[in-house]
Order: C-alpha cells, then structure tokens, then sequence
C-alpha cells in the first residue's frame, strides 16, 4: 500500500453541530435546520464537499456530488442516511462524480443531473433538470438554479425553510467569487446568471454551501459584485 494510500481515513469522522468549516478529508458536520438535516462531508485530495440532504419526518435523502473516497461514503450512507434514494451532480467535472459510479451501483440511487453537462458524467442520468425545475425530497422541496458559466450547464440547488435558506451551489461561487472559467465570456455568464439567479433575488443570510472548502454567506460576498466584475475572473 503506498504512504498515500495509507494515509486516507478507513471512515468518515461525523461532528454533530454546524460551523461550515471542515477539518480535512474524509471529515464531516451534521446539523438540523427546521424539517431538514444537512450533512457536509469533505473527501479526496482536492477538498470536494459531499452533502447529503435529508427529511427529518421522513428519512429520505438525497445526496449532492459523489465526488470521490466511495468506499467510505457508501459505508456512511447506509448507516448514517439509509434513505438516501437519488444523487444529483451538480456539474460536469470529474473531480465532482469520482465515486459515482461505486456509489450508484452500491446503492442504487436515482441520477439526477443537468442536460448541458450529463454526457461528460460517465454514469447514465436518470433524470434531467434544468433551471427553475424542482427535486423533492420526502417533504422538502429544492429548486434547481442554472449557474452557466464554470461549465457549459451548471447547477445548484436551493432549500428554503422557516428557519433558513440554503444554496448548495457547486462550484459557481465560493467565498470571495465565482468559480473559474476559461474565457471572458464564460465569466460574463456566470457572473450575470449570479447576479440575476442568485445575488437578485435572494436574501443576505443564504448559506452557501460550495463544492469545495468553507461556507459563506450571500451578505458576506455582495459587496464584491462590482470588484469580481472589474478584476474579470
């Protein structure tokens, strides 16, 4: 086995409470927000962010971004979320569905991903959903916001409840801006459907969830509109 092979927890170490602030792989924080419990979990070696998004009447749950360390993700799911019936992927990189594969066919779990970016994924989608459409998940509702930019048909999904919304939001912002992209217009996309999607019609106390690294808030980054605007990326 090779130092880095060893060197990979054999499970995920769950935390009961919120921060928004993992300590390294295979790491996690699990808390209640009114009808829902969230789940984030950091896994391999680019610091992915898993969710998994459950109904606390109900126990379904829906997984966000199978992106990698599967072994130890299926063992988590089937003893920390058996209701876990379908996986959205929230973009086309492979560094977001790594574990897909192992984990839908373990588990047998429902694809869910955007039309513009499935046939990168290499596992067949189940469903396709685009902007404005809505997953369900035992008596939560999460709408799907188009994010394009980062990739050709990014998505992120929002979970609004009495006691706080939540956008999980892959890798089309982060704190301190959007996520990368390759040309100027790439950038003008993404940065007008956050503005329009996002920015416009959302509240400041929206946690963001992103695809890698910590939270943030939508009152701690739009004061930087304009600056991401002039700087260009």
């Amino acid at each position: 086995m090779s130092n880095s092979a060893a060197s990979v927890p054999a499970h995920i170490t769950l935390t009961e409470g919120y921060s928004g602030r993992l300590g390294g792989r295979l790491t996690g924080e699990r808390w209640t927000v009114g009808p829902a419990r969230l789940s984030k979990i950091s896994v391999g070696e680019m610091d992915n962010n898993v969710y998994v998004i459950e109904s606390v009447s109900t126990g379904e749950a829906l997984l966000v971004d199978a992106a990698n360390d599967a072994p130890q993700l299926i063992a988590h799911l089937e003893t920390q979320a058996p209701g876990v019936r379908e996986v959205v992927t929230t973009h086309l990189h492979a560094d977001h569905w790594i574990g897909l594969p192992e984990t839908v066919e373990a588990l047998g779990l429902r694809t869910i991903a955007s039309p513009g970016d499935a046939e990168e994924i290499h596992v067949p989608t189940d469903r396709h959903v685009s902007h404005g459409d809505e997953i369900v998940v035992g008596d939560l509702r999460l709408g799907v916001i188009g994010l394009r930019g980062h990739t050709p048909d990014g998505i992120a999904l929002l979970l609004r409840t009495a006691e706080g919304s939540h956008l999980f939001a892959g890798d089309s912002l982060f704190p301190g801006g959007p996520g990368k992209t390759a040309t100027p217009e790439q950038f003008a996309t993404l940065m007008d459907d956050l503005e329009t999607r996002v920015f416009g019609v959302l509240d400041d106390d929206v946690v963001v969830h992103p695809g890698h690294g910590d939270d943030t808030t939508l009152g701690d980054e739009r004061p930087s509109l304009r600056t991401w605007r002039e700087r260009g990326w």
